[in-house]
Formats: C-alpha cells, sequence, structure tokens
C-alpha cells in the first residue's frame, strides 16, 4: 500500500519510493529527508480541506507532505 492508504496513527515501514522517471528530483528528496527502506513511518494527522496536507512523522522528525508525494511512499504495516 502507498503512505496515503495508511489509517492515522498505525505504524509501519517504508518499503521503498517510487520514481517516475530518471533522475528523480521528489523520489531522491524524499529519500534524503529519511523515507529509506526499513525506516519506521506513521500518518499522525490531515489537513483540513481534502485531507491535504498530510502530517507523517518518519524516525523521530515529523513532515508536512501533499497526498502526491505521499503516493510515491510504499510501506508495510507493522503486525
Amino acid at each position: 500500500m502507498d503512505l496515503t492508504q495508511l489509517p492515522r496513527r498505525t505504524a509501519a515501514t517504508v518499503h521503498a519510493v517510487e520514481d517516475t522517471g530518471p533522475n528523480d528530483a521528489i523520489a531522491r528528496r524524499l529519500r534524503e529527508l529519511g523515507f529509506v527502506a526499513g525506516e519506521r513511518v506513521e500518518v499522525m494527522a490531515a489537513g483540513p480541506f481534502a485531507a491535504e496536507p498530510l502530517l507523517v512523522q518518519v524516525g523521530f522528525t515529523r513532515f508536512a507532505l501533499r497526498r502526491s508525494e505521499a503516493a510515491r511512499i510504499r510501506v508495510q504495516a507493522v503486525a
């Protein structure tokens, strides 16, 4: 599933960040911010209009991501 499908306050681990083409700047930046395979991630909250942006915690850091950016992050829910 992608990060936008993860229920709020549910722990998951990052599986991969999808590239849309060669030298994808957004995917590269997401990886630089810490969205790398095996890292713990959780959706903390969503904005009031169309649930955008998403407040996402990766490790001990929180980020506001657009839904289009979060949709690139593939996750696996922690059992």
